[in-house]
């Protein structure tokens, strides 16, 4: 019997059922090993060796795959045909070529296939080859770049930025990219201009428009036409010309289809047509690729969705060419098949664009077989695939010159107009328009040059420049593409990674830089500038790409790079705080410190004579502060939270995720008594999790959903006792446990990065403080009590922040943020609770309650101790269960 290895379980049960009884198919569930998330899993003294390990899950289908590979025939690695698909592969390999017993004497191939359909599995298996060795190396360049990176950047952040959380090779230039468009629109200045249009008749009359294109001789452009004054003498000037037609140009114009979509052009048309986000499109088309049920056979309905490939396999162009023919006549078709090239930068992997694998299964066919975003998507791809081979669409252009003349004084007007001859593909796919013709589909009369024209009506409107838009997720990627940043299969992670670390919010499904964005972006701009360049990162991506291609060796590529990079962190170890945020005082300046109304300098202190407002950081991240602290208490944040409206669930409501590629159970975002949360399948006790606080639902998708479902995590044996170290979210927030102690994260994102050195670090540093005993930390000095004297604080507790005076704590309401407190605001809470409060006790009333309780008759004592038992037994299991939910706080 031949083993036959493969990606996802889906994918596993359809190609056994076209190999047959003589092949088992087992699935790795993707990656089965990876670098270990600590100082040392890639070592550049020691020649870049890298430590793999696998979790418990990894371990427990490795030892299934071994187990039967030892009386296999022939082991066959059918992973995914990309970088990522080779490389679990080569880590399959290597684990069961390091277990005793298990790969013999037999056969090790490895085949790939585009598409989930039987003659593309059972061709793929009949021309199979070896691992393809360059491939397997430059995904091991990326890895040890990217974890060398991440692993030295993050905590330099972490030491000279307090409050912000990780740096990357892609994410940081991609973060940029959204920082910097941010940045152009707050410096943008709106120009005031006007526009002039003329309503228009012919002799015969026919209604038309005009622009005005020059006035006296002289040129007018969108933009130049810029005072009210100006429109309006330009205005009675043309009401006041006789007009004649200057010339007539007819101009054909054909117009070609579109490439078959790429990954990028998938995503892109995706949001813009079907609105769906950049990782719901690769959800939905990944089950498009994995495949449905069509009369009892499950089929793949597109090709591979990981692709930056434009070309179609010259077997599918026979069948997609006799469809046009069907369907649209031979007028349509042209005479010989289309090529297409890629024009992104540094395109990698020449796979094939993304198609239908039968063209002939047309959409309405497959309308009873997929569900409504699935039907979407595939009608997209469908549509794309089918014009990009049809023939061109003939317009023509036509172009009207008209003089106005008003004695000594004359203007230029010009209309335009297209008139569509032969729709060609157009007749069945448009895309969204991003083109500068405005003038699609305005049809103009008939006019001959000479021809004497009224005019109707002309009007002035005043308008005002926009400021460039912000990134969309589409635009984001489209804009890395061009620049040669990231892959296929790294956009959609690294716009997850962007918004699960606080750094970008989604608003509208535009992409709005937080501050903690800004600040890492304005800190590596200044400290890192160039490992965030464009030019480098993209140069760093071609030399990956020429490793796959067997141009580079990868270690050479790595000793380059971290040679340079490593001198380059070392020289920022004497860089202090202070000077960082002297930079940033300067970088952020407009971000930081915007221009008052009142027309004072923006960092002069509000509240005190002489103070100078800075940037201050502190665990929770940058805020603004005066430098007469803690004389002048005045803070106020760096920036406003977006408020971008959340996809709401209803009250009993229930949307579906997806299907957990383990066990197939349906994986659902739900609403209940205590807010949203995912659940895992229908039983009667099923997994379920709590969205934690700051994460927006409307980002939640399956990926996120199985991460929170998974909880909690192993992060790995203690070093000193062998117990496992887990990570979760409980009660009170992330954490890390260890025999029972219980340590804090920052974030809930920690819980799924969190390696071992930091989590013992973590632990230990909170048994030094008292373990299990929590401090609480001021996070305001508001000053003395005008009555009572004693200072008045602002701290952060164990149910969260609290105004404290002497004995008193009170509570801030939900709405009021720990850093906006004032000092009456303050004395108003504990005045409050003040009055709330129980009248103390005298010692003396004490002592007689002793003596009483000394009276009692024995019974009445054994009935109290009965009750104080109970209570005391009461006390520690709610304690008990406190321990088992709750992190303290440091």
């Amino acid at each position: 019997m031949d083993v036959v290895i493969v990606e996802s379980p889906a994918k596993a049960k359809t190609i056994n059922k076209y190999l047959g009884k003589n092949y088992k198919v087992l699935a790795s569930y993707g990656h089965v090993r990876d670098l270990p998330s600590k100082d040392g899993s890639v070592l550049p003294d020691d020649d870049f060796s890298m430590t793999w390990e696998a979790d418990a899950k990894s371990k427990k289908r490795l030892s299934e795959i071994a187990e039967a590979v030892k009386n296999s025939d022939r082991l066959i690695l059918a992973t995914d045909p990309d970088r990522e698909g080779e490389a679990i592969s080569w880590h399959v390999l290597e684990v069961l070529k390091k277990r005793r017993g298990v790969l013999k004497d037999q056969p090790v191939q490895r085949v790939v296939f585009n598409a989930i359909t039987k003659e593309s599995i059972l061709y793929a298996m009949d021309h199979p080859r070896d691992i393809d060795t360059p491939l397997v190396d430059a995904y091991l360049a990326r890895r040890a770049l990217d974890y060398l990176v991440g692993f030295t950047l993050s905590p330099v952040l972490w030491r000279k930025l307090p409050g912000a959380r990780s740096a990357g090779r892609v994410q940081s230039v991609a973060l940029r990219l959204v920082c910097q468009r941010e940045e152009e629109i707050e410096a943008f200045i709106p120009q005031e201009y006007w526009s002039i249009l003329a309503d228009l008749q012919t002799g015969a009359g026919a209604d038309f428009q005009a622009r005005i294109t020059a006035v006296d001789g002289e040129k007018k452009t969108r933009l130049d036409i810029k005072t009210e004054a100006e429109a309006a003498d330009i205005k009675q000037l043309v009401e006041q010309a006789s007009l004649k037609v200057r010339s007539v140009e007819a101009k054909p114009v054909r117009r070609n289809p579109f490439a078959p979509f790429t990954t990028s052009t998938l995503q892109q048309e995706a949001s813009r047509k079907l609105g769906f986000a950049a990782a719901r499109t690769m959800q939905i088309a990944q089950r498009l690729y994995e495949g449905v049920s069509l009369g009892g056979e499950t089929t793949g309905l597109i090709t591979y969705m990981r692709t930056d490939g434009v070309e179609i396999a010259p077997e599918a162009i026979t069948p997609i060419r006799g469809m046009i023919e069907r369907e649209y006549g031979k007028s349509y078709l042209p005479e010989k098949p289309r090529h297409y090239t890629v024009k992104a930068k540094n395109a990698q992997e020449a796979h094939e664009a993304i198609r239908p694998t039968d063209i002939t299964r047309h959409p309405k066919e497959m309308a009873p077989y997929l569900d409504e975003e699935q039907l979407k998507l595939y009608t997209l791809i469908w549509r794309r695939t089918l014009a990009s081979q049809m023939e061109s669409a003939r317009l023509e252009r036509t172009t009207v010159d008209i003089t106005a003349t008003n004695g000594s004084r004359n203007a230029e007007l010009r209309a335009t107009g297209q008139v569509v001859r032969f729709d060609g593909f157009l007749t069945l796919y448009t895309e969204s328009k991003d083109d500068d013709d405005d003038d699609d589909g305005n049809r103009l009369p008939p006019m001959s040059e000479g021809e004497a024209v009224k005019q109707k009506a002309v009007n002035a409107s005043q308008h005002h420049t926009e400021p460039p838009p912000r990134y969309t997720e589409a635009t984001l990627i489209k804009r890395m593409e061009e620049l040669g940043i990231g892959r296929p299969s790294t956009y959609t992670a690294t716009l997850s990674v962007l918004r699960d670390r606080g750094y970008v919010v989604l608003d509208k499904k535009r992409l709005i830089p937080e501050s903690k964005g800004r600040l890492v972006t304005g800190f590596l701009s200044n400290f890192f500038e160039r490992y965030v360049q464009y030019d480098f990162t993209a140069d760093l991506e071609e030399k990956l790409d020429r490793i796959s291609a067997g141009e580079l060796e990868w270690k050479d590529v790595l000793r380059d790079f971290w040679k340079e990079f490593s001198s380059h962190v070392d020289g920022t170890k004497e860089l202090r705080v202070s000077q960082v945020l002297d930079t940033l005082n300067e970088v952020l300046a407009s971000y930081a410190f915007p221009p008052r109304e009142d027309g004072k300098d923006p960092r002069a202190c509000p509240s005190c004579d002489d103070g100078r407002l800075s940037l201050k950081t502190s665990r929770y991240g940058a805020f603004v502060g005066c430098s007469n602290y803690p004389e002048c208490g005045y803070t106020r944040q760096l920036s406003a939270d977006g408020d971008g409206d959340a996809q709401q669930v209803g009250e009993n409501g229930t949307k579906m995720l997806g299907s957990d590629p383990e066990t197939g159970q349906d994986v659902t975002l739900r609403s209940g008594r205590f807010g949203p949360y995912v659940q895992l399948g229908e039983e009667k006790k099923p997994p379920r999790s709590s969205i934690p606080k700051g994460w927006d639902i409307e980002t939640i998708d399956l990926e996120k959903a199985l991460k929170l479902l998974s909880l909690p995590r192993e992060v790995g044996e203690h070093p000193e006792d062998g117990k496992m170290i887990t990570a979760g979210l409980g009660r009170y927030g992330p954490f890390v446990l260890h025999d029972g102690t219980y340590a804090n994260l920052p974030s809930v994102e920690d819980i799924f990065s969190v390696g071992l050195n930091h989590a013992v670090s973590l632990l230990a540093e909170k048994r030094a403080n008292g373990g299990r005993r929590r401090t609480a930390q001021s996070l305001k000095e508001l000053g003395e009590h005008p009555d009572a004297g004693g200072a008045i604080t602002v701290k952060s507790g164990r149910y969260g922040p609290y105004v404290n005076h002497g004995k008193i704590n009170a509570t801030l309401p939900k709405d009021m943020k720990p850093e906006d407190v004032t000092l009456e605001q303050a004395l108003e809470l504990i005045a409050a609770k003040a009055g709330k409060s129980p009248a103390k006790k005298t010692a003396a009333k004490k002592t007689t309650a002793k003596k009483t309780t000394a009276k009692k008759t024995t019974t009445k004592k054994a009935a109290t101790k009965k009750t104080t038992a109970k209570k005391s037994t009461a006390k520690k299991k709610t304690e008990a269960e406190d321990k088992a939910e709750a992190v303290d706080e440091e």
